[in-house]
């Protein structure tokens, strides 16, 4: 069993940056991808980046040379530095772990920007 708890969301200026964090429990976390996915109102939930336990990242288009995740296994946790943020990033966040042992989403963290 794995329980994901999101933290750092809030509001910001565009061109601003936030970092957010994704604390796991359960030892299997650790080797299974940890990703970050998003969402606003009446729309689907979206991949924004995601990363291997080894630390191979993806990113989605819209948000590359701008975000960086990353995670400290040690500490269990996967971060996304947010930077150069856009209006249209405005979103629920969300920090997915799946794999051995099934698949797992937090409770969300809102990001808002203003413009």
């Amino acid at each position: 069993q794995v329980q994901l708890v999101e933290s750092g969301g809030g509001l910001v200026q565009a061109g601003g940056s936030l970092r957010l964090s994704c604390a796991a429990s359960g030892s299997i976390a650790r080797i299974n991808p940890m990703g970050w996915y998003r969402q606003t109102p009446g729309k689907q939930r979206e991949l924004v980046a995601t990363i291997t336990s080894i630390g191979t990242t993806n990113y989605a288009d819209s948000v590359k040379g701008r975000f960086t995740i990353s995670r400290d296994n040690a500490k269990n946790t996967a971060y996304l530095q947010m930077t150069s943020l856009k209006p249209e990033d405005t979103a629920v966040y969300y920090c997915r772990n799946w794999g051995l042992g099934g698949d797992y989403w937090g409770q969300g963290t809102q990001v808002t920007v203003s413009s």
